[in-house]
């Protein structure tokens, strides 16, 4: 006997146990945290949080969350892997973030999923919850003119408890490092282009999530193996319980439901995109820093692969690169889909 999400008992069990797992495993993990500062008796309830990991990112806070504020987020959860740019008293000064610091291995973290499954489990209950990094920037259907606010209470009358987004990768036209990056500055205003098509996608059958894949990444760094690109399929957005979590970063969640952001039967379901900045003027001493890090997934084999192609040409931008303007142009590009919002 097969249920409605075509696994048998056997399976869902099996899902069921792995859930219990890791949330065991976030719970242990919480050890490695230290809070710096705590301001979650500020919450209330119907706030919207938002929960990341970060680390030697400052150039990037204050305007990370300058868009999540005037996005409608009320408030941060901000986990730093042991930073020494000053990150952690800048964090610790804004007045509607809780900073936790942690030494720990990411790696060894599952890349910080544990960490901020147990946050989750903690502080977020009953709560709509974003988890992004900060090169990551949400955009949906009429997000020029409707706040996450409006966005969580339509999912909420309409029954829906996840919002899924493809992350869109995005770069300047010539050499990545041609521009300096401000502080504090949009970095859309440098990195403004994006793949248009190019993308491929299958189906995770164990969890129900759509795989995601291609954009420059695949176009450039992994020519050769476009299976070993990284995943472009996220789910960022979820009304969070306490027995919910994230299994592989925001790619895919347990209960298994929660990755059913897509219609498979011919229609279409509301989605978003996360704008991904990573490529600025300072990926290239990033790249360089995480590669002898090796924190990263499959033996850093993302970073190896950036380093090998940007050494001789850091330039993404092709012929077919198409310049970003708002969320109506990725909608009629198929990038994203307000559905039944309207």
């Amino acid at each position: 006997m097969r249920s409605y999400y075509g696994l048998g008992v056997w399976g869902r069990y099996r899902l069921r146990l792995r859930r219990k797992r890791y949330i065991a495993r976030a719970f242990r993990k919480r050890r490695e945290l230290r809070n710096v500062v705590n301001r979650t008796n500020q919450i209330k309830p119907g706030d919207i949080l938002l929960f990341s990991t970060q680390r030697n990112e400052k150039i990037r806070l204050p305007y990370f969350l300058k868009y999540y504020r005037d996005l409608g987020v009320n408030h941060f959860f901000i986990v730093d892997n042991d930073s020494n740019d000053g990150s952690v008293p800048y964090l610790a000064a804004q007045d509607d973030v809780s900073v936790w610091h942690t030494k720990a291995s990411y790696k060894r973290s599952r890349f910080g999923v544990d960490w901020l499954n147990y946050l989750q489990w903690k502080y977020a209950h009953g709560h709509w919850s974003l988890v992004v990094d900060p090169d990551e920037f949400l955009v949906y259907p009429f997000c020029d003119t409707r706040p996450l606010p409006a966005l969580c209470d339509w999912l909420d009358a309409s029954d829906i408890r996840s919002f899924g987004a493809m992350l869109l990768d995005m770069y300047p036209k010539g050499r990545i490092d041609d521009v300096p990056y401000r502080e504090g500055q949009n970095p859309l205003e440098i990195a403004s282009w994006f793949d248009s098509g190019n993308y491929v996608i299958s189906k995770n059958h164990t969890y129900g999530n759509l795989w995601i894949q291609g954009g420059p990444r695949t176009r450039r760094f992994f020519t050769d193996e476009p299976a070993k690109a990284p995943a472009l399929n996220k789910t960022p957005l979820v009304k969070w319980q306490s027995n919910y979590t994230y299994i592989s970063s925001t790619h895919m969640l347990l209960p298994r439901g929660l990755n059913n952001v897509f219609d498979s039967n011919g229609g279409e379901k509301a989605s978003g995109v996360l704008l991904h900045t990573k490529f600025l003027d300072t990926f290239t001493v990033k790249a360089q820093e995480e590669l002898k890090r090796k924190q990263h997934y499959a033996g850093s084999v993302e970073y190896k692969a950036y380093a090998a192609g940007l050494q001789d040409d850091p330039d993404l931008w092709c012929k077919w690169s198409e310049r970003y303007i708002n969320w109506r142009q990725l909608e009629i590009l198929g990038l994203m889909s307000k559905g039944s919002w309207a």
